[in-house]
């Protein structure tokens, strides 16, 4: 008798894993389909990159103290 009951209860430990799983890839899927071209999140193990410069600049070069100076000295 007790065998029986050992094995309903490691088949059902296992039905229930299955049915996480396949909670967890529905949520997955959903997740995908709402941002399918987004970028990487952080944290994922992905690198993006940190260098990456717009194609245009947002404001002008500002020029510093030493490009200044010698800009009126001419």
């Amino acid at each position: 008798m007790e065998t029986i009951i050992i094995v309903a209860v490691i088949i059902l430990m296992i039905v229930a894993r299955v049915v996480w799983i396949h909670l967890l890839n529905a949520q997955h899927d959903e997740r995908i389909a709402a941002f399918p071209y987004s970028e990487a999140l952080r944290g994922s193990g992905r690198r993006s990159c940190p260098n990456r410069q717009p194609a245009e600049p947002t404001e002008p070069p500002v020029a510093t103290h030493h490009e200044h100076r010698a800009g009126g000295r001419r």
